[in-house]
């Protein structure tokens, strides 16, 4: 029998500068590529969840570039074991390929999936391809971890100069692909509904990237690029959307990417942060945990427009813009005193660019209890905060146009004994009284 390569797609959605893919193609044999709807993962999500369609979508896609080589990606739904305990079963399989995940469970998954493929005698290859450093790539002169953003990205923009990124042009190398037209997968065999929210369309223009710093703080301007779902499930590479930033002279737009880079290696070197806070004395904190008044922020029904306007959004469209969940993620914890994982564990419902690393290591960041976190005492207020970032009321206006109806409902806590509410607590638990 034949051998075949199976390239194993999960965070890399494409055909283009895909590193595992890359190499799979250049391994000597025909490469059967797959996706795997992981049932492990999939009994968790929402029936209508929009980012099934944007994995549907996307393979689609993958479909189409594979077209006229007479291939498509090999579809299925169960758990990775069992997938591969088929595939095996069909193929004469040599090697299984893929790109590395950072997360917890792929980790453990992967470790799995290792041991079970090398028990039949198959190899299992992994790459680097949704981040340009991971794991100690980017560490201290002394070999431990960054703890703080700062001098992390000056150490990675620095390794960046001198480094550069390569460039894997697998879309080049298509005909190595096994002429095999594999199972194929609906929405509807995958028990889920199309979904309402439209699909995110990202934007990398030269000027949204130069302006990015004057204009990225004001909702209502709707100036961001929108990749982060893209960046989540590889529709885009990292290494050409770098690239394109490092060029301009205002690094503002590059940083962030840094950012997504320095919570991931966070996560990888400290994962019990996922569920516990980095810095331990704040799991000592008392929080309230009203699940009504957890309804109402979800709600978007706090009577505090700029907050519900950014939970709105969220609801309607699964995207919030940046500066908006730093102020929606600090109210719920310091004006409503509910458990930052609350707030975690809601976004991880309901975003589309859903990044583990980014969103514990944000919501830490406004909870006060992560690395190079706010101060517990920086407590935005949300009145203050509309004067700074939306003056003209016009993202209010779109997303919540009854404000200033009587059916809209009144504050849900006052804004000064929320503050001192919130700072006697914290001082409690840090034992500063």
């Amino acid at each position: 029998m034949e051998k075949y390569t199976v390239y194993w797609f999960r965070r890399d959605l494409r055909v283009e500068d895909n590193a595992g893919l890359f190499a799979a193609l250049n391994g000597g044999n025909k490469v059967l590529p797959i996706f795997i709807f992981d049932t492990e993962i999939l009994h968790k999500l929402p029936k209508s969840d929009a980012r099934i369609e944007l994995i549907h979508a996307a393979l689609a896609n993958i479909n189409d570039a594979m077209k006229r080589n007479r291939c498509t990606v090999g579809m299925y739904r169960s758990t990775p074991k069992a997938a591969f305990e088929l595939i095996l079963s069909e193929y004469n399989i040599e090697k299984v390929v893929t790109n590395h995940d950072y997360e917890p469970y792929a980790r453990e998954r992967d470790n799995l999936i290792e041991s079970f493929l090398n028990e039949r005698g198959v190899l299992f290859e992994t790459h680097k391809d949704q981040v340009i450093f991971e794991k100690e790539e980017i560490v201290k002169d002394d070999g431990n971890p960054y703890k703080v953003y700062t001098p992390y990205s000056r150490k990675w923009i620095s390794h960046f100069k001198e480094e550069g990124v390569t460039h894997f042009p697998s879309e080049e190398h298509l005909d190595k692909l096994a002429n095999i037209e594999q199972p194929q997968l609906s929405l509807l065999d995958l028990d889920f509904n199309p979904s309402k929210i439209r699909q995110p369309v990202f934007r990398v223009s030269v000027q949204i990237i130069k302006e990015y710093e004057d204009t990225r703080n004001f909702p209502a301007m709707d100036n961001t690029t929108r990749v982060g779902a893209h960046l989540r499930f590889g529709t885009i590479s990292i290494r050409k959307l770098v690239n394109k930033a490092a060029k301009e002279e205002n690094q503002t737009y590059l940083k962030e990417l840094i950012w997504r880079e320095f919570f991931m290696q966070i996560l990888w070197h400290f994962p019990h942060t996922q569920t516990k806070s980095f810095k331990p004395q704040y799991d000592r904190i008392e929080w309230r945990n009203d699940p009504d008044e957890f309804k109402r922020w979800c709600e978007g029904k706090t009577g505090y427009p700029f907050v519900d306007a950014g939970m709105r959004e969220l609801n309607s469209t699964g995207f919030m813009h940046n500066r908006v969940r730093m102020l929606v993620g600090s109210f719920l914890c310091k004006h409503l005193l509910i458990d930052w994982r609350w707030g975690e564990a809601y976004f991880a419902e309901k975003l589309l660019d859903y990044e583990m690393s980014s969103n514990v290591g944000n919501w830490q960041w406004v909870a006060g209890c992560g690395v190079d976190a706010a101060p517990y005492f920086r407590i935005f207020n949300p009145t203050e905060q509309i004067k700074k970032f939306d003056k003209q009321l016009e993202y209010i206006q779109k997303w919540v146009p009854d404000y200033q109806e009587l059916t809209y409902p009144s504050p849900i806590v006052e804004h000064k004994f929320a503050r001192e509410r919130c700072l006697n607590t914290y001082k409690t638990a840090l034992n500063r009284i």
